[in-house]
């Protein structure tokens, strides 16, 4: 089947909208709860959940992804395809139109130029842009009209839908950010704070990692959405605290990543006051092992950084041990339960683009501890700690504070000092950790450790865009005021080359056969990533919040135009 056959018949609209309301704003406030606290509203400097979900209440992209991963419009009239000549035969080029008479929540029009400038604003030379992956393969971008946006692409590109579809890539309004280009753009803190946009709210306060106040947006293009006249959303806390707020106390209508283990689920849940929502899609819970030196001892500016290759995470040998030595269905046992399954993949979904790579699953320490002694690495004095040259075998351990998260980092410990290694846990505050602070020294794009643990996940149903981000360019480092999305700082040209072929194949068996192996090279080829835990996404949501459909190809608030009030 081809990747064309597809397109065809990309995607219709689907109206997710109850007969519940017919006016906006008529249903009054609904308090919602991401315990990850938002640190900025602006998903181009920021690749943390809770920032981009959060901005995309207000911010939005031509189109983004149904419950069922489906492209949908929303500020583009249609779905452009080959079938409706939006996209061209050769496939290098796609057209969107537009919906006349939109309008940004402070009056002004929308334009293609928005369009455009976003394009620029994300690929300017002198800054770094989280979400630079969605821009790949752009070759330029015309605007002949107020309504017409012409993306030009370098070769034939299968997959058009990646810039300006889905949460992470929305339009910015040029007028707001023109002065925000390149290296300025984290310093117009007005802008990235409160942006303008299309979405069916504004901000009208913003407390950093604390509070988003928010109001329907008056020049939303429904002129009877949203049904709720303002909305909080909360940070802080914790996954436990969030979901006892909305399914034991009532005092949330939606709680985010409620992340708690399957006894603490169904404790909860019995209270009777609203319910768990769980959906499997592309969030995998994972180590990820920095081929950098993060010594503290290095100058500012070169810790975790190319300039200085890991001293012992370098060696393949030493990161397949750490992953060897790990029981993924202990991990799951204590964290999730069926909201959970052992994974080794990075891409565990849809099917096809699935590799069958499940050798990591069965736990294998002695095999670990060979592994290691054929890497020079042995307990000399005698103190249970292996060393190599001088060097003690000692690894710091972070992730973002949640209790899970810290149940995962104390067995994971126990085993890696089985093997040998001496480990340091450190957690740091969720708002910090995936804040996209560039004088942060704790933020996962920072990556002042050795090893470090998180989950993530892409938009829609095609991995090409989330494979690229482990592409050479795509590193962080304070050139790009660390806003690369490779994070591991990985970089292997054989995979840039496969990346680039993925970006030109449109028979759909070989982009997933590209895909796998992609997956392959980063994980049982080279263990630069060691995933742990196919997550279901688990939130939870009032019994008097209507209207809530769970989407885990786009973000969570992706319908909160069509939340209500149940009566």
């Amino acid at each position: 089947m081809k990747l064309r056959t597809a397109l065809l018949g990309a995607a219709a609209a689907v109206a997710f909208a109850p007969a519940a309301f017919a006016e906006r704003g008529a249903d009054g406030h609904v308090n919602v709860l991401y315990w990850q606290a938002p640190s900025i509203l602006n998903p181009y400097l920021s690749s943390g959940t809770k920032d981009v979900e959060t901005a995309s209440l207000v911010l939005e992209g031509l189109a983004g992804f149904d419950d069922k991963g489906v492209v949908f419009p929303r500020l583009a009239e249609s779905i452009p395809t080959v079938e409706n000549g939006g996209i061209t035969e050769d496939l290098t080029q796609i057209t969107w139109k537009l919906k006349p008479g939109l309008l940004w929540s402070d009056g002004t029009p929308v334009t293609s130029a928005d369009a455009k400038f976003t394009w620029e604003y994300c690929t300017h030379p002198e800054g770094g842009c989280a979400q630079a992956a969605r821009y790949e393969g752009i070759e330029s971008i015309e605007t002949p009209d107020d309504l017409t946006i012409v993306i030009k692409f370098s070769g034939p590109k299968p997959n058009p839908y990646q810039a300006f579809v889905g949460g992470t890539s929305p339009i910015l309004q040029k007028a707001q950010f023109e002065n925000c280009l390149g290296a300025a753009a984290s310093t117009c803190t007005e802008q990235n704070f409160k942006p303008i946009g299309t979405g069916p709210f504004v901000v009208t306060d913003f407390k950093v990692n604390d509070t988003v106040s928010l109001a329907a947006n008056p020049n939303y293009r429904d002129p009877a959405k949203p049904a709720f006249a303002t909305m909080t959303v909360k940070g802080g806390g914790d996954a436990v605290a969030a979901a006892r707020a909305v399914l034991e106390t009532g005092e949330f209508d939606y709680a985010w990543n409620t992340q708690i283990n399957p006894e603490q689920q169904a404790q909860m849940s019995a209270a009777g006051k609203g319910v768990l929502l769980n959906g499997f899609g592309t969030l995998v819970e994972r180590i990820e092992m920095n081929l950098t030196n993060p010594d503290p001892a290095l100058p500012e500016g070169e810790r975790s950084t190319t300039k200085h290759p890991h001293p012992f995470l370098s060696d393949i040998r030493v990161r397949k041990a750490l992953s060897m030595a790990i029981d993924r269905q202990i991990l799951v046992d204590i964290g999730y339960g069926s909201a959970g399954r052992p994974t080794c993949n990075l891409v565990p979904a849809p099917e096809m683009f699935a590799s069958d790579n499940t050798e990591c699953i069965p736990q294998d320490m002695e095999g670990a501890k060979a592994l290691l002694e054929e890497a020079g690495w042995t307990d000399t004095n005698g103190d249970g700690i292996r060393d190599k040259d001088g060097q003690k075998l000692r690894i710091l351990y972070q992730t973002s504070t949640n209790p899970v998260r810290q149940d995962f980092q104390a067995v994971i410990k126990d085993w890696w000092t089985e093997l040998g290694v001496e480990v340091e846990l450190k957690n740091i505050d969720a708002s910090v950790f995936f804040g996209g602070d560039p004088g942060s020294p704790d933020t996962f794009q920072k990556f002042y450790a050795d090893v470090e643990m998180y989950a993530n996940n892409f938009d829609g149903t095609d991995p090409e865009p989330y494979l690229a981000q482990y592409k050479c360019d795509k590193i962080p480092g304070p050139e790009n005021q660390w806003q690369g999305e490779n994070i591991n700082r990985f970089c292997d040209p054989a995979y840039d080359a496969l990346v680039d072929e993925l970006a030109k194949t449109s028979a759909m068996e070989e982009r997933a056969a590209i895909a796998k192996k992609l997956n392959d090279m980063l994980t049982k080829d080279s263990y630069v990533v060691v995933p742990l835990v196919d997550r279901g996404r688990l939130s939870a949501a009032s019994n008097t919040l209507g209207g809530v459909v769970l989407n885990t190809w786009d973000t969570e608030l992706w319908n909160a135009q069509d939340w209500f009030r149940v009566k």
